[in-house]
């Protein structure tokens, strides 16, 4: 199950951050995935138009921390993802693993010439 929640901003706005298994066959086994938007509804609509197709906010088990509302709101495309917490990553703590932009989880494969 993903955990995942919301926090509303004093200018209305949204950032939802979703535990998401990883879309990418290589990649680690969960993300954390931030998302800031007008609304909860528009926010899940931006995943789902990146091909996470089954995306859904039930609850606010797990909102935003200030820290990750501060690194969304301070990437140009508001859409930002790292490795779940709980994970770790070559024996590091998660702390020390810098956020991503979600193109780098997403990627398209790459068509033969």
């Amino acid at each position: 199950m993903a955990a995942g929640g919301f926090c509303k901003l004093p200018n209305g706005m949204v950032v939802v951050a979703l535990n998401l298994p990883s879309p990418a066959v290589d990649g680690p086994g969960a993300v954390r995935v931030l998302v800031h938007s007008v609304n909860r509804a528009r926010a899940l609509t931006r995943l789902r138009n990146l091909g996470l197709r089954s995306v859904y906010l039930r609850g606010n088990a797990a909102p935003p921390t200030p820290d990750e509302i501060t690194a969304v709101l301070h990437h140009p495309d508001g859409l930002v993802w790292r490795r779940a917490p709980g994970s770790e990553i070559r024996g590091t703590e998660l702390a020390q693993e810098l956020w991503h932009p979600i193109r780098t989880l997403v990627r398209q494969p790459a068509t033969p010439a």
